[in-house]
């Protein structure tokens, strides 16, 4: 599934993955950054709190995006998928200027959601410039092809990693959550090998990808956000291995990024923090010129 299309004239919001256990109660510059995005004291912020089952997730984000100064803030009672048509929720959804989805279970999350209106509306929402935030299973839905499960704390093999159908918010990359935490590199080396086109995301905890318009990335947090490029693979192992075999994969690159890196998913290159960026998610000015040469078509054809 990819992104919806953007109409003329109209830049896509932005995307923001998070790894989970994020800050909510000191200095929470995730939930801020989100909150500034969506429009701070005129934002209309709806939470989707379907992927947990404790009642008191939505209502517990609502009080958090309040006390950071957003106008409004609701969230949607979605636990069926029937739920998903309830003309009220999409109305909601039409005036929101940014959208969370909290974590629990992505299975949960993309059964209930998967293919219906609600799921159409957020696609069709982030098109139209609306931000969209998830954490822990809400960041693992948002690619095309989601991360349903694996082996944590091994490495990567074959059978180690279940994928499953995502919203399509980006076709660009394939994400995993509380990476470092619960030491799950192997899983998503083994993901990336099945379609070394896509970029593997690996978010720590309390860690955001901040995707704009131009698939430009920024992490913010206090962890990191680890990128696997598989493009330039020069051999995988991952069609002839059994269940439980050790996977061969060569030519992989890494990149390890901390609190205010870079990436560009279209150049597929990191950067460091930039101390005189005053734009968010910029590049820095020496490789604009070349960017709007080089990259301008993929940008345009990734996410739409």
């Amino acid at each position: 599934m990819s992104p919806a299309p953007v109409e003329d004239n109209q830049q896509r919001g932005f995307i923001i993955p998070i790894g989970g256990g994020e800050d909510k109660a000191k200095e929470m510059q995730i939930h801020r950054k989100f909150v500034e995005l969506s429009g701070g004291e005129k934002a209309d912020i709806i939470v989707v709190p379907t992927a947990s089952q404790l009642e008191e997730t939505g209502p517990n984000y609502n009080e958090i995006f309040r006390e950071l100064g957003a106008g409004q803030v609701e969230f949607l009672p979605i636990n069926r998928r029937e739920d998903c048509d309830n003309p009220a929720f999409l109305e909601m959804l039409d005036r929101a200027t940014g959208i969370f989805m909290t974590g629990g279970n992505q299975l949960r999350l993309s059964t209930i959601l998967g293919g219906t209106q609600v799921a159409q509306k957020i696609r069709r929402r982030n098109a139209a410039g609306v931000p969209v935030a998830g954490t822990s299973a809400g960041a693992s839905i948002m690619s095309e092809h989601m991360m349903a499960g694996g082996d944590s704390n091994s490495a990567p093999s074959g059978g180690g990693v279940s994928l499953a159908p995502g919203m399509g918010l980006t076709n660009a990359v394939i994400i995993d959550q509380h990476f470092t935490e619960r030491n799950r590199l192997g899983r998503l080396l083994a993901a990336s090998s099945h379609n070394p086109f896509l970029i593997g995301l690996g978010i720590d905890e309390d860690t955001a990808a901040f995707i704009d318009h131009n698939d430009v990335l920024e992490v913010v947090g206090s962890g990191t956000v680890t990128v696997v490029d598989a493009s330039a693979m020069t051999f995988s192992s991952v069609w002839q291995a059994s269940s439980g075999e050790a996977l061969s994969l060569l030519g992989l690159k890494l990149d390890v990024m901390g609190q205010g890196c870079r990436y560009d998913l279209n150049a597929r290159r990191a950067y460091p923090p930039d101390e005189n960026n005053s734009g968010f998610c910029s590049l820095p000015v020496e490789n604009e010129e070349q960017k709007s040469q080089e990259f301008v078509p993929e940008i345009r054809s990734s996410r739409k």
